[in-house]
């Protein structure tokens, strides 16, 4: 039997009733880490709305099927066709946009973007983290063999299931917001490029959002090093120089977006009566 795939109109459908869904926490996908099995709020999320209800068939996860592409190419032609008629609402005619001069614009500024001190100092934090797993391997071998030793030997008060889940959520941490640092610093020095001051000046920063992301995912991945810091004492002063780099970033960033820690992301950081 054949799965009939919904048409792109019954995509702009079912995206505008999820948009007007009142349970819903507008906005929320904008500002969040995508950790989406740590999230309190996935109930309340559109965008997990929509993979759920995109990819609730086994076959649509699979890159290879053909159901995945086609739920691909329904979304992107809903979107289009949505995109469309808020142009049309606003009186804009795409046809007549100078999409040349506006990829030239885009590439300048991304390449700006790219050689700020910030977005430099995420990259090699980024490539730091993989060079210090690839030089550990040893130690975590070593580590593993002395919790399953010390679980055999069974010392009362000596919890080594514990620490063993302390190591592997702080690994867990790190590595999840490894590269999301960059990239969430990347969009906010891009974004803040992009915005115009005098328009903006009573409204929340987008930029001011993005970074306030980036931080979040510094201050978890900082405690994520003091847990390893403590459990591996052999490599303290290698994970003391990743700390000691990753501080001096997040001090850059909050020197760069000064309003960023103060940012009200949506429902992140509103507190419902």
């Amino acid at each position: 039997m054949n799965q009939k795939w919904p048409t792109g109109s019954r995509n702009q459908e079912d995206l505008k009733n999820l948009a007007g869904n009142p349970d819903l926490i507008s906005g929320i996908y904008n500002y969040c880490d995508r950790w989406c099995q740590r999230c309190p709020f996935t109930s309340r999320c559109m965008v997990f709305a929509m993979e759920e209800q995109q990819f609730d068939n086994p076959t649509a996860h699979d890159l290879n099927s053909e159901a995945f592409w086609q739920t691909i190419s329904d979304s992107l032609q809903a979107t289009l066709e949505m995109l469309q008629e808020m142009a049309e609402e606003q009186g804009i005619d795409l046809d007549l946009l100078d999409v040349e001069a506006d990829m030239e614009e885009q590439r300048r500024l991304e390449e700006e973007t790219r050689n700020h001190a910030c977005a430099r100092a995420a990259e090699a934090y980024a490539e730091t983290v993989d060079a210090w797993f690839d030089s550990v391997k040893d130690l975590f071998v070593e580590k593993e063999d002395e919790l399953n030793l010390r679980v055999r030997v069974n010392i009362l008060g000596d919890d080594p299931h514990e620490e063993a889940a302390s190591i592997e959520d702080a690994v867990e941490v790190i590595r999840w917001y490894q590269h999301q640092i960059h990239v969430k610093l990347f969009r906010a020095l891009h974004g803040a490029l992009e915005e115009r001051p005098a328009i903006l000046e009573d409204f929340p920063k987008d930029s001011d959002g993005s970074a306030k992301v980036a931080l979040s995912a510094m201050d978890c991945s900082i405690a994520a090093w003091g847990e390893l810091y403590r459990h591996f004492p052999m490599a303290e002063d290698d994970i003391l120089d990743i700390l000691v780099h990753l501080d001096r970033l997040r001090r850059a960033t909050e020197q760069e977006f000064p309003d960023a820690r103060a940012f009200v992301r949506p429902g992140f950081d509103e507190v419902e009566l």
